[in-house]
């Protein structure tokens, strides 16, 4: 049965010349989940499975998506302590699947993306997971640049000015309507940019549902989802994972995060924790949760005008209504936070 986005025979044939034991034939299964690059699991002859990542059908932003960049960074990122999936292969030939891709183990893991995910992992191990989540941040922050051969990633400094003019014109380029809130939000941090506490990996969109847990040891198995990740701020990614992180139902600001289930500790002394253990000083993180909401309604908009459009292929399932009101929720969120500022 043909699934769309893969060129059957094209990808078994480069699978079996450039994935070591790759056996053909194979099977491909798309992975729920993916509103961005579109994830396949592959499993082969045998039985060996891998992951094979390709950007969304339909035309993209020209600067999204990059398949060369993303292996690039996991393959880096594989040297180091953080946990990450093997990079085993890259194909920028897109005479095989109409777009490059690149492939990459299979990790065992829950990806724990919403609060019905929540049981899955005890109650016993809520906090002991959620502490290695920061800690697995904070060795992602150590990471030094220039030795895993990332150093030319990105411009080191100006991340969050760099960062606001580049979602400024995806807004323009991508926006449904107008959302007089991203514009003052916008305003407001541009007026208050804190300074930047060193260079980094930033991954960009990192949370609980970005990652594969290992919800049997309460660790986590493994960081995906890397086509946000840039030199930058660090403070970001913290004040990020306050955009997800819930400390009881009536604080939750994204429902794909499996925080508001309970049992887990608070965001406050998640944010200690990372001070501690990296020594920065986290006394602006509201700054940094404002800007994660602001960037996400951008981010949230890109995806629905892809859906409007119809650019995201037959995915079934997806209510255009309660998307049109992501991004206006998270704008509203983050003009609540950005009203905060001095």
């Amino acid at each position: 049965m043909a699934v769309q986005g893969i060129d059957d025979d094209k990808v078994s044939r480069w699978l079996v010349d450039n994935v070591d034991g790759a056996k053909a034939p194979f099977t491909f299964d798309l992975i729920a989940g993916g509103r961005s690059n579109l994830t396949f699991r592959v499993t082969d002859a045998s039985g060996t499975r891998f992951v094979l990542r390709r950007p969304p059908l339909g035309h993209v932003l020209a600067t999204a998506h990059d398949m060369a960049r993303e292996h690039r960074i996991i393959a880096a990122v594989g040297k180091t302590g953080v946990p990450v999936p093997r990079a085993l292969g890259l194909c920028t030939d897109v005479d095989v699947n109409g777009a490059p891709f690149y492939v990459m183990s299979y990790v065992e893991g829950e990806v724990l993306d919403n609060a019905d995910k929540a049981p899955l992992l005890d109650q016993s191990l809520r906090e002991q997971t959620s502490h290695h989540l920061i800690d697995v941040l904070a060795e992602l922050h150590s990471v030094d640049v220039d030795t895993v051969g990332l150093g030319d990633l990105a411009r080191r400094e100006g991340y969050i000015e760099r960062q606001l003019k580049r979602w400024r014109t995806q807004w323009e380029n991508s926006k449904t309507r107008e959302l007089p809130a991203i514009d003052e939000v916008e305003a407001r941090l541009s007026r208050h940019v804190p300074e930047q506490q060193g260079v980094v990996i930033a991954h960009g969109d990192f949370r609980f549902g970005n990652c594969l847990t290992d919800v049997v040891n309460g660790r986590i198995a493994a960081v995906l989802d890397w086509e946000l990740c840039t030199l930058g701020d660090p403070l970001a990614d913290v004040g990020y994972i306050g955009v997800y992180w819930s400390d009881g139902p009536s604080s939750a600001l994204r429902a794909n995060d499996p925080t508001p289930a309970g049992g887990f500790p608070t965001y406050a002394s998640l944010v200690d924790r990372y001070a501690r253990t990296t020594g920065r000083d986290v006394s602006q993180i509201d700054y940094y949760v404002a800007f994660s909401c602001w960037r996400l309604a951008v981010i949230s908009e890109g995806v629905y005008a892809r859906y409007l459009h119809g650019a995201m292929g037959e995915q079934g399932g997806i209510d255009l209504s309660t998307m049109k009101l992501g991004p206006e929720g998270l704008a509203e969120r983050a003009l609540e936070a950005a009203r905060r500022l001095s």
